[in-house]
C-alpha cells in the first residue's frame, strides 16, 4: 500500500517519557524508534508523596508515557497520573499514556452486591489526569475499552506467541491441544487455538460455597496422549495454573507447555510454576520479571519483548497511519 507522507504535522516531533515502572522495555521500546527517553526526575518524598519534573520543554509535543501498573500497583498507578498531569500543565500537544499492563482489569463488573468497578475509575483517572489517548495489551476483559471515552489501541501479544510458537517448538510437540484455563477465556483460548490449527479444550470451574479454595474442576475436551499448550492472559498467584497442569496430567496428557502474556506472578508464584511439571513457559515483558523469579524457572522461560510492537504503534500514531495494517486487519 503506498503511503503519503504529508509535511504538514499536527503535532511536534515524538517525546517518550519512562515511568520507573517497566524501565528496561520502556528503553527498548525507545531503542526501537531510536529516540532517547526524555530526562524526567521522579522523587518520593519521606511522606511518601510523588513528584515529578520534566528535564525540558514539551510544549506543542506528541508525548508518550511508559509505564506499567504492576507491582507496585498504587506506587505506579500514581506516578502515572502524575506524569500525565506534569506533561498536560507544560503544553504538550498530545499526550498517550502507554500502559503495557493495566491494573485492575478484573474489576470489570459487579458480579456481587456492593462491589466497585475499579477497571471504570481507573480509566476515568487517566482521563482526569489529562490523556488524550491510551495503548494497553491483552485486558483482562475487552469490554473496558468502553470505560474509556478517549480513544485507544488495545493491541494484544498473542501474535507473537503463537509465532513463536510455530517457529520455534511447534515440531517437537506431539499432536498438541490447547487448554483454556477457564470458561472465562474460552474465546482467546479458541482463537489461539484456530491461528495454531489445533483442537481446544476447557477447563470449567466452580466454586464450592464461598471458600476461595474450594473447587470443581471439570475438563471438556480430550488430552489424553497430547501435549497440551495451557493458555491465559496473566498468571497471578499460578493457583489456577497449578490446578490446570493436575487435572490435565491426570487426564493423560504429555508434555505440558504454559503460553500467557502479563507475568504478574505475586506472591510466590514464580516458585509455584517452577514446582509443577511445565516443560516450557513463553510469556512477554508487559510487566518486569524480576532476576530472582527468573531464576526460578531457569531454562524453561522465554520472555518475548513487546517493545517492537508498541514502538511501531506508537510510530504510527504519531504519523497518522493505521494499526490495523500491521495484522492485516
Amino acid at each position: 500500500m503506498h503511503h503519503v507522507h504529508h509535511e504538514l504535522k499536527v503535532y511536534g516531533g515524538i517525546k517518550l517519557f519512562a515511568g520507573s515502572g517497566a524501565p528496561e522495555l520502556s528503553q527498548k521500546i525507545a531503542d526501537y524508534l531510536g529516540q532517547p527517553l526524555s530526562e524526567r526526575e521522579v522523587i518520593e518524598f519521606p511522606n511518601e508523596n510523588i513528584f515529578v519534573k520534566l528535564g525540558g520543554s514539551v510544549r506543542g509535543q506528541d508525548v508518550y508515557v511508559i509505564q506499567t501498573t504492576s507491582s507496585p500497583v498504587h506506587r505506579n498507578l500514581m506516578e502515572l497520573l502524575i506524569m500525565i498531569q506534569t506533561l498536560r500543565l507544560d503544553s504538550a500537544a498530545r499526550i498517550t499514556a502507554v500502559v503495557p499492563y493495566l491494573c485492575y482489569g478484573r474489576s470489570d463488573k459487579k458480579d456481587q452486591p456492593r462491589v466497585p468497578i475499579t477497571a471504570r475509575l481507573v480509566a476515568d483517572m487517566l482521563e482526569v489526569a489529562g490523556a488524550d489517548r491510551y495503548m494497553t495489551l491483552d485486558p483482562h476483559a475487552g469490554q473496558v475499552q468502553g470505560f474509556f471515552s478517549i480513544p485507544g489501541d488495545v493491541l494484544t501479544a498473542s501474535h507473537f506467541l503463537i509465532d513463536h510458537i510455530n517457529k520455534n517448538m511447534r515440531s517437537n510437540m506431539h499432536d498438541p491441544v490447547v487448554v483454556s484455563v477457564d470458561l472465562g477465556f474460552a474465546k482467546k483460548g479458541r482463537n489461539y487455538a484456530a491461528d495454531m490449527d489445533m483442537p481446544i479444550a476447557f477447563i470449567e470451574k466452580r466454586r464450592i460455597g464461598n471458600d476461595a479454595k474450594a473447587e470443581a474442576l471439570t475438563l471438556i475436551g480430550a488430552v489424553k496422549d497430547h501435549d497440551v499448550i495451557i493458555v491465559d492472559d496473566e498468571v497471578d498467584t499460578g493457583s489456577s495454573i497449578a490446578q490446570a497442569v493436575n487435572i490435565v496430567k491426570q487426564k493423560g496428557a504429555r508434555d505440558v507447555y504454559l503460553v500467557f502474556v502479563h507475568a504478574v506472578l505475586s506472591n510466590d508464584g514464580a516458585e509455584r510454576l517452577a514446582s509443577l511439571p511445565i516443560k516450557q513457559i513463553v510469556t512477554t515483558d508487559s510487566a518486569p520479571l524480576s532476576p530472582e523469579k527468573i531464576k526460578n524457572l531457569e531454562g524453561r522461560v522465554t520472555v518475548l519483548s513487546v517493545a517492537s510492537l508498541l514502538g511501531e504503534v506508537i510510530l504510527r500514531a504519531h504519523e497518522g497511519r493505521s494499526v490495523g495494517e500491521m495484522f492485516n486487519e
